[in-house]
């Protein structure tokens, strides 16, 4: 049965739409990234998979208006306050970083036999790393925040903004740019022309447009003049002869430090994801199987030679502004793959004429695959950077302590704990394993031992046997089960309090024959919610019976969900529907209601 051409489009935006959505959550659970769970779907339904569609360039077209927005968004975030406070790493680590990296991989292409032009627009391409594997990696690693998470976040921002000037470069370098565009001077100032009427409009009338739209309180009508701005900064640097990109990012730029920005990141942001997916899914579709076939060894050699090569620049650059030999290799690892970008300026090269369409084929396997390589890289990290054992220095290993109360664990919660014990001059040993802790509790005056308490010879060593009371104060609930085990199979005359991480967990504690648990937020949250009714006007001491009312009820449940299970004192909940849930409200009514909480609150 044959469709409509209407029907035949809407079937390919729902193959578009469906392989999307389920790539992209696989790849992610893979660990591998959307990127490369976007390229994958395209590559299935493009013209070398199922054969959904026949020409990707169509799509490629169209989608580079997400690339667009995706440099509008990155110049959002080029507050010039930004740019200087980051100047050293931006602009000295990054530079000598892309330099460095370029220059060897460019010698690569050439040593390959690529033209001067190809091999430099092929060896930046590789230089620019993927920021959106990059950062999610060190998302995952809870490193963003580090100082060497922020110096590859820095290297990534430069290399963010390298493409700009990069993009340009691939006009310039056309093979037939001077004879196509005429004269080249004639050229230079209708460029110029275009960016100084952009940084015109930016400056004088762009906030006032905002302002006034604003004033009118219409969602839509800011939405399409946020558009405007992106698609109209794009067309006015194409019609100076520069790239649409440019534009953008000098409008986001121009608009960094408006009281706007933050509305017109919320406004672009979805036609930015949506239009960037589609842009990798084009890729996709465009990723030449057969040529991948016929090329197998060379793309292979070349994902090797080119990953090594950029690994051993980032690494020397890292290490020749002194950075250790541990966070060099991170940063090698990290940063080996060609990125998303790649794409963009590959795609610039090959419509400039730099690239044909089989070294074009080829480069962008190349960088797809080095893209993927990237999280083996990373567990490669574990082997070749062994966990360095902790320095002991100012640090004391738990051995024959003979305290009344056994501690285990410094942290925030056992902090406090320890106050009260010293309070009442009681002989404390504590325990913990982070010696940066050890050595700053020292400056306070607290003494702490070094200890697993997962341990039971350290238990031993650290009198365990002998104390009145053991106090698990760690946050893990599963080494606080573990703990506890311990405990009552090897001293089960010795009594035990132990932090919970939630209800589920106090009960499990309970049931493990325990003398004390307390959730860790409880009596915190309780003292807020008591705080919080008397900032809007309860008077104290009905603030205070409430507060009492609640955590009343909370042991009453807790004794019930001992007994019967879970939703045992389901009862003793109030609700924000009808008051507790058997819709018994012994107390007056009230004006706000309460959200119940979770079971396992």
């Amino acid at each position: 049965m044959s469709l409509p051409s209407d029907g035949t489009q809407l079937v390919n935006v729902v193959v578009l739409l469906g392989a999307a959505v389920v790539a992209v959550p696989l790849f992610k659970r893979l660990g591998l990234g959307s990127v490369l769970g976007y390229l994958a779907a395209g590559l299935a339904i493009g013209p070398f998979g199922m054969g959904f569609f026949s020409d990707p360039k169509s799509i490629l077209h169209v989608a580079e208006l997400g690339v667009v927005m995706f440099l509008f968004i990155i110049g959002l975030e080029m507050q010039p306050s930004r740019l200087w406070k980051l100047r050293g790493e931006i602009f000295g680590l990054g530079v000598a970083q892309v330099a460095a990296c370029g220059a060897l991989l460019t010698g690569v292409g050439l040593l390959a036999g690529l033209s001067g032009p190809a091999a430099f627009m092929a060896a930046m391409g590789f230089v620019l790393s993927s920021t959106a594997i990059v950062m999610q990696i060190l998302t995952e690693r809870g490193e963003t925040a580090s100082a060497q998470g922020q110096r590859i976040v820095s290297i990534l921002l430069l290399e963010d903004l390298a493409i700009v000037p990069l993009l340009a470069l691939a006009s310039l370098l056309a093979p037939t740019g001077g004879a196509e565009h005429g004269d080249p001077w004639l050229q230079a100032a209708i460029a110029l022309g275009c960016i100084l009427a952009l940084l015109a409009a930016g400056r004088w009338l762009l906030n006032p447009l905002f302002r006034l739209l604003a004033a009118a309180h219409a969602r839509e009508v800011m939405t399409a003049a946020a558009l405007l701005v992106v698609l109209g900064a794009a067309l006015l640097m194409e019609l100076g002869g520069l790239s649409m990109a440019m534009g953008a990012f000098l409008a986001g730029v121009l608009l960094s430090e408006s009281t706007f920005r933050h509305q017109l990141e919320a406004e672009v942001e979805p036609f930015r994801g949506i239009l960037l997916g589609l842009f990798f899914l084009g890729v996709g579709m465009s990723l030449d199987l057969s040529a991948v076939a016929r090329e197998w060894p060379l793309i292979l050699a070349a994902v090797v030679v080119f990953m090594l090569v950029k690994s051993v620049g980032v690494y020397a650059v890292a290490r020749a502004l002194r950075a250790t030999h541990a966070e060099a290799t991170t940063r090698a690892a990290l940063l080996a793959q060609g990125g998303e970008f790649a794409f963009v300026l590959y795609g610039a090269a090959a419509a400039a004429g730099i690239f044909d369409a089989h070294t074009g084929a080829v480069l962008t396997a190349v960088v797809i695959i080095s893209m993927a390589f990237t999280p083996l890289c990373v567990l490669a990290l574990r082997w070749l950077l062994p966990r360095p054992a902790p320095s002991m220095d100012g640090v004391d290993v738990a051995r024959d302590l003979d305290g009344c109360v056994l501690i285990v664990g410094f942290g925030r919660f056992g902090q406090i704990v320890t106050q009260a014990m010293l309070a009442r001059d009681l002989k404390v040993s504590i325990l913990d394993v982070d010696t940066d802790a050890i050595r700053a509790a020292a400056k306070w005056g607290v003494k702490v031992y070094y200890g697993d308490g997962t341990r039971v010879d350290m238990l031993r060593t650290a009198g365990a046997e002998n104390a009145c009371v053991i106090l698990i104060c760690i946050d893990n609930p599963q080494a606080v089960n573990h703990i506890v085990k311990l405990v009552k199979a090897e001293f089960p005359l010795v009594r035990v309090a132990v932090r919970a991480y939630d209800r589920i967990h106090s009960l499990a504690l309970a049931k493990e024959g325990v003398d004390y648990q307390v959730r860790e937020t409880l009596e915190s949250a309780l003292a807020f919610g008591e705080a919080a009714l008397r900032v809007i006007g309860v008077p104290a001491d009905e603030a205070a019976e409430v507060a009492q009312d609640v955590r009343k009820r909370d042991t009453d449940r807790f004794d019930l969900e001992v007994a019967g299970g879970l939703f045992a004192g389901r009862s003793l909940l109030y609700g924000n529907m009808s008051g507790p849930a058997d819709g018994k409200n012994d107390k007056p009514d009230r004006e706000a209601g309460e959200t119940a909480p979770s079971p396992s609150a």
